[in-house]
């Protein structure tokens, strides 16, 4: 009998240990913390690091196999028994078929009533914000939203630059909001915020503010303001007024002669990333930038060369940004995050579309777009094509074939391997910047796994990790990137899906960061707790592309003329005379800036273009139901 309890004890011990590893590896149900959010573990999921510790990281067509393992794979297959034919195999995205017509019946069409009432939503929630900055703040920088008060840089604390990089003690809401008001048809308003920066601001104050944000959201909305108070083709009606002389113009040239200490005394010729208004660069300044911040000037910089006559503001802008090119790697031809200004070194080898990187891309396009400068596109289709071949993983297409969705990862500059598993809330940009290339394509997958976080968390976390299908940093500022996207694919696509995603926007915020004076910062986007701060880019940029995707009459729309967006959200026209300039070049092409010749060895086959959207799909889902349930699923949400 000793022997039969022996036996029994060992089978018992053995199925015990079969539940735990059923449990514990993902075999069985998920664990939940209190996030709604799938953490079921996998052995799996350490298959990509342990890959690329060894140099073989894939590039194939399944990423998601890092979320779930193979498990896909395995549900479909089987030990077939001797004489037996093995069974077919079963499609990956079977998995996901579902029911289809949910995602057909809930997006495929928009009412126009909706359509009207989402437009005064949008309207409605700006001016609940901005008279209140004008009640509770003004002539302070920001408002305190929960505490209706101002803000402005903290004095008693300068090495706090997450508020006085952006903050300079100069009106920077107002200013910053100033071509909304136009874009809302608020000409009156437009008119008096105007007067109000002519007779109070002045860049004459002993404030240490980034390059970066002072160039994006002061001097680029005072340069669109200019412009459009003076352009006689601008779409807006009579705008401007009697006695204005160009002073918005005038204060731009002031701010832009404060920032050029940034530019001297640098080996590379790359900007610091501070400066004093009043003093130039501080003696304690660091030697390190991100590639964005000293590469994000031309548009602005390029534009008021050629309104004020005046090459050096455009020549020192684009010095950076070739000086920051000749820096990409040989072999992969991208860039780093962070490099040092004096030595030229890469402080930080990580490559992505994220933070420090995002804008710099966005600018070589659309500084081509605005000037015309070959060499601006080369760089740019360069940079592109780099993107393609490092970052990019998943199926060829986004909507055929089997396999993950795109996804754009952070990778070594050198190598081309995965540094880490999260993508963070600014590479929302890139499916907007890829419908001006024409990528409508690879936009619509990137965009919809975009959709999908938001629609889980009611907001976009700064980190987002894709391996945990969880949140890294777990606060958003009411950034305006996922909206700049949506709004862009519409007006590409002009699919009522996006209309359906900008409703969903402007419900959650309504919802979830709407407080006493305004919209505050979601601290945490899961338990939904709020910081007292509301960034000027909430009332420049969220409000203004959630307003213009519902108006479908706005003279944006409607005008003759072409216009493009900074990456602050300021409107600026393509117009001939921004590719005309009075000097005769900006200097030499220095070493690595791209030449005709050497973007041939750059040149890879082009992914997507326009063309590659059939017909019928324009007018369908811009994704398969399939896919779209497929991005749900691996986002966590069913």
């Amino acid at each position: 009998m000793q022997w039969r309890s022996l036996v029994v004890g060992l089978v018992v011990l053995r199925l015990s240990l079969s539940c735990v590893l059923w449990l514990t590896f993902g075999l069985g149900p998920g664990v939940s913390f209190g996030f709604n959010f799938h953490l079921g573990f996998n052995l799996h999921k350490l298959d990509l690091l342990f890959r690329e510790d060894k140099g073989t990281e894939s590039k194939g067509k399944t990423w998601s196999q890092q979320i779930q393992g193979k498990r896909y794979e395995q549900t479909a297959s089987t030990c077939p028994q001797v004489g037996q034919q093995p069974p077919p195999q079963r499609s990956y995205l079977g998995l996901f078929q579902g029911n289809q017509d949910e995602y057909a019946r809930r997006y495929s069409s928009f009412p126009d009533s909706l359509k009207t009432k989402m437009r005064g939503m949008a309207r409605d929630m700006f001016y609940f914000g901005y008279d209140n900055y004008m009640k509770y703040a003004f002539p302070k920088d920001e408002l305190n939203p929960i505490d209706c008060e101002g803000r402005g840089p903290d004095v008693l604390n300068p090495s706090n630059i997450n508020i006085n990089d952006v903050l300079g003690n100069y009106s920077l809401t107002l200013i910053d909001t100033l071509d909304t008001l136009l874009v809302l048809g608020n000409v009156s308003e437009f008119q008096r915020a105007v007067r109000l920066v002519i007779d109070t601001v002045s860049f004459d104050k002993d404030s240490t503010v980034q390059v970066f944000e002072a160039n994006i959201r002061i001097l680029g909305s005072l340069i669109s303001a200019h412009i459009l108070l003076t352009d006689p083709k601008h779409p807006f009606g009579e705008v401007g007024f009697e006695d204005y002389d160009n002073e918005l113009l005038h204060l731009a040239h002031d701010l832009a002669v404060r920032l050029l200490p940034a530019f001297e005394n640098t080996n590379t010729g790359i900007p610091y990333p501070r400066v004093n208004l009043k003093t130039g660069v501080p003696p304690d300044s660091i030697n390190e930038t991100c590639t964005a911040g000293a590469g994000s000037l031309l548009v602005e910089f390029g534009i008021l060369s050629r309104l004020v006559g005046d090459s050096t503001f455009e020549w020192v802008a684009r010095r950076a940004v070739r000086a920051l090119w000749k820096l990409r790697s040989n072999e992969t031809g991208l860039l780093g995050n962070v490099v040092n200004i004096q030595t030229g070194q890469w402080v930080s080898k990580q490559s992505g579309l994220g933070a420090g990187m995002d804008s710099f891309y966005e600018y070589l396009l659309k500084s081509y777009i605005l000037f015309g400068e070959k060499e601006d596109y080369r760089m740019f289709q360069s940079a592109y094509e780099s993107i393609q071949i490092h970052m990019r993983r998943g199926r060829e297409s986004c909507n055929e074939g089997e396999g993950d969705p795109p996804l754009y990862v952070n990778v070594n500059m050198f190598s081309g391997e995965i540094m880490n598993t999260w993508i963070d809330s600014l590479q929302a940009f890139f499916p907007g910047l890829q419908v001006l290339n024409g990528d409508v394509d690879n936009a619509i997958c990137l965009h919809a796994f975009y959709y999908a976080i938001w629609k889980r968390f009611g907001a976009l976390p700064e980190r987002y990790n894709w391996q945990l299908q969880a949140p890294d940093v777990l606060f958003y500022p009411l950034r305006p990137e996922m909206v700049e996207s949506t709004y862009l694919l519409y007006q590409a696509t002009k699919n009522p899906f996006y209309l359906h995603v900008g409703m969903d926007i402007l419900q959650s915020l309504e919802t979830n960061a709407k407080v006493r004076c305004g919209y505050a910062t979601l601290h945490h986007v899961v338990d939904k707790s709020k910081e007292d701060r509301m960034e000027s880019f909430f009332l420049s940029e969220t409000c203004k592309y959630l307003y213009l995707l519902f108006d479908e009459d706005n003279p944006l729309h409607r005008s003759d003329n072409k216009y493009i967006f900074t990456t602050e959200g300021h409107v600026v026209p393509i117009d001939k005379r921004f590719r005309e300039r009075q000097w005769s070049d900006l200097g030499p092409c220095e070493d690595g800036a791209l030449s005709q010749t050497q973007s041939n060895h750059w040149h890879h086959r082009n992914t997507s273009n326009c063309n590659r959207i059939p017909e019928e799909q324009r007018y369908a889902l811009p994704l398969k139901s399939v896919y779209m349930r497929q991005i749900d699923h691996m986002v966590g949400l069913f």
